[in-house]
């Protein structure tokens, strides 16, 4: 025996008034929606807009002048490069002419301070120690500088971290996303460690 519930309610259906009726709610369910999902994009790419225009990130890297402000005998440096090391003064050399103390032996002929070889005119070079040392002249420093004001939010997480001019050289002459294409290519192969402001050229194919 088939229930008076069920009857009833087939009976409803056919009937185009609650058709109309189901359509009608589901409509304005739907519209309502999509409202307050549009009304919620609007505010947070107004509120992000606040964020970069009204609360600037507020940036903690110290410059130093020069490695005259050295005022310990150790030196932190570029650490992983197998045949040459950047030390936090600027000086690069050959990892066996690297003092126990972590500086570079300042006596060899080899060791260079500020070298900028390897390195092409828009900032961008084929060795990353050699990077390093370049972005480490304290003339570059209006440079890096530049580059922090006007660096996008998505580089919070790189660089905030980042407490002084040594550091942000490490940091910034790695590659990251602006040193490729398409996710899995370098912009340039060859010159690919960049402490300048903008990207590497994009070589054509």
């Amino acid at each position: 025996m088939v229930p008076w519930g069920a009857v009833l309610w087939r009976r409803l259906l056919r009937k185009r008034w609650v058709l109309g009726v189901v359509f009608g709610l589901s409509l304005v369910y739907f519209l309502t929606s999509t409202f307050k999902q549009e009304e919620r994009m609007v505010r947070d790419r107004n509120l992000l807009q606040v964020q970069e225009h009204e609360q600037p990130i507020m940036w903690k890297v110290k410059f130093s002048s020069g490695n005259s402000s050295q005022l310990s005998n150790q030196c932190r440096n570029s650490v992983q490069g197998k045949l040459l090391i950047t030390d936090e003064l600027g000086y690069i050399c050959e990892r066996k002419d690297l003092l126990v103390n972590g500086c570079c032996n300042v006596n060899v002929p080899s060791t260079k301070l500020y070298s900028c070889e390897s390195c092409l005119p828009n900032g961008c070079c084929s060795v990353y120690e050699y990077c390093v040392s370049c972005c480490l002249q304290p003339s570059k420093q209006h440079l890096l500088e530049r580059f922090l004001n006007r660096a996008a939010i998505a580089f919070q997480n790189l660089f905030m971290a980042v407490e002084d001019h040594f550091e942000l050289c490490l940091a910034k002459c790695r590659t990251s996303s602006q040193s490729v294409q398409h996710e899995n290519t370098y912009r340039d192969p060859i010159a690919k460690y960049c402490y300048g402001e903008y990207p590497p050229e994009l070589l054509p194919v």
